[in-house]
């Protein structure tokens, strides 16, 4: 199953790969330009426009849009993320001219009609209270807000209540003729497709879009660690501890990926073993890497009742110091197994498959054939793991977010101290920061 790609003159990339012995097709319009594109006074707009996108054309207003691709039995959705925008849709083969020109519509011709705009912003007001009421997500939002401080890759997603209600429609029309052009676009698609004919398709609907942005490229984020504790009235609290990952681009960023997956990537990992199944102090903790274009993080979270949180912060310091001493290679096999399976799992579903090219395209500049990425993997060794390990979690200045009940959580210095040498300095005054 080949990927095949086309580049149109004005920059957009087209790839997509067939699927035998099925009917259906995923589509979808992937954009370079996310949350971290935002000026300061924009924080929100890129997730707002993902919202208006769906709510009226200059050919179709909101419930059209919603009937035109159910009466035929597709779906269709969107999603905003720091550095992507993703529009996309899944149809029936014969219903891909559909699909594009339904995309093409509202990608090019959104009205952005006052009236649409102001109850959307109720609904994100609505959907920015429930994330800050959950501390399971709002704890990840203070997470990123801590490691990349006052910048616009650590900004939450969503926005803040005053900007979301500061946004006119002007500003949409502009942050979209800014931000969003060929060159920074992937049309991409997996299924009963043909690539020539879904070429000639794109290059109708989209052929009038703009090759280059008119904005500047994004600052350089620059990781600096941090310390958020919020006290709220919870049976437990969330914790988050991280340190500066590792950028799609470097060497060691697939390295992170299994080490994180050993860590903390399943039942079997240590962090599970050790934390819930040996000590039972928590339900649930699991380690993660995130990439990004320059950049990274890594980080494990956990929630536990007040009283063994302390245990918790020890269990975890003590098994990041013993990665850099002792993975076996039973570990990495486990880990790699892991990472593989999911891989050539998620490659046999069209939606991820369409998802996971168009992305590899925005950040590599082409697709990355599974065996490649199976190579790199085979290559990763236990001594490069440890290595790793080593550098990961002393090099940078460590991350806490917490909320819940926070006053037996060490301090930062503390913390520090425990991955430096094994022995956490006794714990000092503890620092709050109530929203």
């Amino acid at each position: 199953m080949k990927v095949e790609t086309t580049r149109l003159s004005n920059g957009i990339t087209v790839a997509t790969q067939r699927f035998d012995h099925v009917e259906s097709v995923a589509l979808g319009v992937w954009v370079r330009a996310g949350s971290r594109n935002e000026l300061e006074p924009e924080h929100g707009i890129a997730h707002l426009l993902e919202h208006m996108a769906f709510k009226g054309t200059a050919r179709r207003n909101a419930r059209t849009i919603a009937e035109e691709i159910e009466n035929v039995g597709g779906d269709i959705n969107a999603a905003t993320s720091v550095e992507t925008t993703s529009y996309f849709v899944r149809v029936l083969k014969d219903d891909v001219p559909l699909a594009l020109d339904l995309l093409s519509d509202i990608l090019q011709n959104s009205k952005f009609d006052e009236d649409e705009l102001q109850r959307e912003k109720h609904v994100i007001l609505q959907e920015l209270g429930a994330a800050n009421d959950i501390p399971d997500d709002a704890v990840f939002d203070r997470f990123t807000e801590a490691a990349f401080r006052h910048q616009p890759i650590g900004r939450a997603i969503l926005g803040t209540r005053d900007t979301i209600q500061s946004f006119t429609s002007d500003q949409l029309r502009t942050y979209i003729d800014r931000e969003y052009c060929g060159e920074r676009m992937v049309i991409a698609a997996a299924g009963a497709i043909d690539h020539d004919t879904f070429v000639k398709l794109v290059e109708k609907d989209f052929g009038s879009i703009q090759a280059k942005p008119k904005g500047k490229a994004v600052s350089l984020a620059s990781y600096v660690g941090g310390d958020y504790r919020e006290h709220r009235q919870l049976q437990d609290t969330q914790f988050l501890l991280g340190f500066e990952g590792r950028a799609y681009h470097v060497r060691d960023f697939y390295a992170s990926q299994v080490l994180a997956m050993l860590l903390g990537g399943g039942m079997s990992s240590r962090l599970f073993q050790e934390v819930r199944e040996k000590r039972g102090i928590c339900y649930s903790i699991y380690a993660f890497h995130w990439g990004f274009s320059d950049t990274g993080i890594f980080g494990v979270h956990a929630a536990t009742e007040p009283g063994d949180l302390d245990e918790l912060v020890h269990l975890i310091l003590a098994e990041l110091r013993r990665a850099s001493e002792d993975i076996d290679q039973s570990e990495l096999e486990r880990a790699r197994s892991q990472f593989r399976a999911s891989l050539l799992m998620s490659g046999e579903s069209a939606p991820s498959r369409a998802g996971q090219i168009a992305r590899q395209i925005l950040l590599f500049g082409r697709p990355i054939p599974n065996e490649e990425l199976l190579d790199r993997l085979d290559k990763l060794t236990v001594e490069r793991l440890r290595d790793l390990a080593g550098r990961l979690f002393t090099e940078s200045a460590p991350t806490v977010s917490a909320i819940g009940p926070v006053d037996q959580l060490m301090d930062i210095e503390s913390i520090r101290a425990g991955l430096l040498s094994g022995e956490p300095e006794p714990r000092g005054n503890v620092r709050f920061a109530v929203g």
